[in-house]
């Protein structure tokens, strides 16, 4: 096959939408989900991992403010930190068992990676970033009130449609891509950028500080596909194929894209920001650096995505 694949793992490979997210929990998802990447590794791609942690990161979060009394809360980018290290020692034990199981003798490391931002990007003023649990319409007012969250609605519909919003900015380089790139080259599967990585931002004298925010791990894993030069970028979610008109009586599934045609449906406004938006967006700028083709997909439909009989395949023609 020989041929290199970015994955971007979304929240459901990790924690599901009905969980708790307690350790047992997340850890039977991820070895489900390894199942899945050890069967594309086993047909000869070159696998690259990322994955979100929105709801690890919001939980994090909430333990930090209910034990400020007792031990000092850690700020955003630790958060992230300590997410990249918890989902990827999930990521790197399932993973290793799944090899063990295929007779696979490949090595598996993760990379706590810091990813570049702009100190004036503009979502640092208009937070767009879902972390954390939903919520109902009076628990998110109740938060608003007594916890300043900034809350959004992330979805159509009502119930629990709500969720905390943090800035994310938009990634500019990943600060370990060197790092990465050799390892990729020694043959290692590497977990990288989870999360989106770490945002920091440079000072005027090249020293790099972590900053607030949440970067899109979709948006992050395409600068990660660049680097290492794959063919293409997966991008595993909790839907089948992308949609126009989402929750819409008009809505409609997409099996195919050409490039000219999602950038065209993305400034019509079909995709949720926050949701599908930042999907497209990282899979448009992914074939526009020169990438073959990008897919979205179910996670549980990974390999038969691949195998172009399900999920939303976009390509430059």
């Amino acid at each position: 096959m020989d041929k290199t694949i970015v994955i971007a793992l979304g929240g459901n490979a990790i924690k599901k939408a009905d969980e708790r997210g307690t350790a047992e929990e997340q850890f039977k998802n991820v070895q489900e989900t390894c199942k899945h990447i050890a069967k594309i590794i086993n047909k000869g791609y070159k696998v690259i991992l990322t994955h979100g942690n929105g709801p690890q990161a919001g939980n994090l979060l909430i333990q930090q403010e209910e034990a400020k009394k007792l031990v000092p809360p850690q700020p955003l980018d630790i958060v992230g930190a300590m997410t990249q290290g918890q989902i990827g020692y999930m990521l790197q034990q399932a993973l290793t068992d799944e090899f063990k199981k295929a007779k696979l003798n490949l090595p598996v490391a993760t990379v706590i990676t810091q990813v570049l931002v702009k100190e004036d990007d503009p979502d640092f003023g208009n937070p767009s970033k879902p972390v954390g649990p939903f919520y109902s319409k009076k628990e998110a007012e109740r938060l608003v009130d007594e916890k300043g969250y900034m809350i959004k609605k992330v979805k159509p519909g009502g119930g629990r449609v709500y969720r905390r919003v943090v800035p994310s900015p938009d990634p500019i380089a990943i600060v370990e891509r060197e790092a990465v790139k050799r390892l990729v080259g020694a043959g290692v599967v590497v977990i990288a950028s989870g999360g989106g990585g770490i945002p920091v931002v440079m000072d005027k004298d090249g020293s790099l500080f972590g900053v607030e925010a949440v970067i899109d791990k979709d948006l992050a894993g395409e600068k990660l596909a660049e680097i290492v030069g794959a063919d293409l970028f997966l991008i595993l979610t909790d839907v089948e194929r992308v949609k126009l008109n989402y929750g819409r009586p008009n809505e409609r599934s997409l099996s195919r894209m050409t490039l000219k045609q999602a950038k065209k449906y993305l400034e019509q406004g079909h995709f949720l920001s926050g949701s599908m938006e930042p999907k497209v967006r990282a899979c448009i700028r992914f074939l526009e650096a020169g990438g073959e083709k990008a897919i979205i997909a179910s996670l549980d439909k990974a390999f038969e995505a691949l195998e172009g009989k399900t999920g939303t395949i976009i390509s430059r023609n």
